[in-house]
């Protein structure tokens, strides 16, 4: 059962690190070639998808003595999973604001700096909070808490 999830994971790995890089590239082309590597990335994305769906279904299967270990990973791809959609999203709204600013020669640099800085800090701060929350999560779910150390103050 647990090869079929590793194996899922490798295919993961290789899918993810391929959107990256292309994800990465979108901002830097135009016309006809960047159409092309947004609907190259809009099919990766729906296989990682679906690739996740296939993951959680071999989880459902997994023994439960070691169920908490896989949705643990599984949780960290989802995230990770996300993290690509928004930069994917990013990507493509970063080269039409260039456009935007080439055209109407805005000189909003200063608050798109502070516009980026700011989403990069609440992304930053997301992740610290689902880390927190999975860490929690997996503390109960192993009996490692007791009734005296459950008050969390975020809650």
């Amino acid at each position: 059962m647990s090869s079929d999830f590793e194996s899922y994971e490798q295919d993961f790995g290789t899918t993810t690190a391929e959107l990256t890089n292309k994800i990465g590239r979108i901002p830097k082309l135009s016309g006809e070639e960047k159409t092309q590597l947004i609907l190259n990335v809009d099919k990766q994305l729906e296989e990682v998808r679906e690739l996740m769906e296939q993951m959680d279904l071999e989880v459902r299967e997994i023994p439960i003595q070691s169920r908490a270990m896989y949705n643990g990973r599984l949780k960290s791809y989802k995230q990770e999973l996300e993290k690509l959609e928004k930069d994917f999203k990013r990507s493509r709204i970063a080269y039409s604001d260039e456009v935007r600013h080439e055209l109407l020669g805005d000189d909003g640099g200063s608050s798109e700096g502070q516009r980026a800085h700011l989403l990069d800090n609440t992304e930053r701060l997301e992740r610290s909070s689902r880390r927190l929350e999975a860490g929690y999560q997996i503390a109960v779910e192993t009996g490692v808490l007791t009734h005296t150390c459950l008050f969390m103050p975020w809650r």
